[in-house]
This record gives structure tokens, sequence and C-alpha cells, in this order.
């Protein structure tokens, strides 16, 4: 049994995903290691920002986590990678959960975008120069 992060999902949360985990790579031998600890690995390393050869111990081994990770990561037909779907999925349920809609209703865009974007197409904007145009 290995301590808990704050990065870790439930187990109730990864039964909800733990069939779309399992079925992107064919089983032909027994697991080393259980899918739910590979995946909260992951979500460690993307939560905390570490190197790969830096997750702790109790973790399975980086190798093992950076395979999964580049598997899970590499897009499908539809050009959605099956990490992204499964962390939308996460988020989903999680909303609806504490009785809000599963989509956001609302984005906030960042003002340097936006004050950029009308005058783009008629002149250029280079951070490094003093002169405009």
């Amino acid at each position: 049994m290995r301590k808990a992060y704050p990065s870790d999902i439930t187990r109730e949360q990864f039964n909800e995903i733990a069939a779309d985990l399992a079925a992107a790579k064919k089983e032909t031998r027994p697991r080393k290691y259980e899918l739910y600890d590979i995946f909260c690995a992951i979500l460690y390393v993307l939560r905390e920002g570490c190197r790969w050869r830096s997750l702790p111990h109790d973790f399975p081994k980086w190798q093992n986590v950076y395979y999964h990770f580049r598997l899970w990561k590499e897009p499908g037909e539809d050009g959605e990678s099956l990490l992204d779907k499964i962390l939308r999925k996460l988020v989903e349920a999680q909303r609806e959960k504490i009785g809000r809609d599963k989509q956001t209703t609302m984005i906030i865009v960042d003002s340097r975008s936006v004050k950029n974007a009308d005058t783009a197409e008629h002149k250029g904007y280079d951070a490094g120069k003093k002169l405009l145009g």
C-alpha cells in the first residue's frame, strides 16, 4: 500500500475510467503494476511538474509510468488523445456531482490577445522593437 498524494483520484472515480484505460492496450500478460497506481503517478507528474525520474519511490517505476503516458497521449482517429478524453470525463462527472452543468459556460480571454487581434492584419507587433509597423 502506498502513501496517498493530493493529486490522487479516488477509487470510485478510477472505476469510471478503468475500462477505457485497460482497452488502450491489448493485454498479453498479467500486469506488474495496477493501472490505478500508474494513472495516479501520471497525475502526480502533471500536477507537480517534476521530471519522470523524480517520481516518489512508492509509485511504479518511472519507465513504466512514462510508457503508459506516451501510449495514452497518442492522438486517436478524432485527433484527441485517450488521456484528454479521460480527464474531461472526470471533470464532467465531478461537475455533475456538485450540481453544475457538464460543460463550462464562460471563458476568460487574455486581454493582450484581444487587444492585438483587431489590428494584427493591419500592422505587425514585435515585442523586441521600439517602433510599430
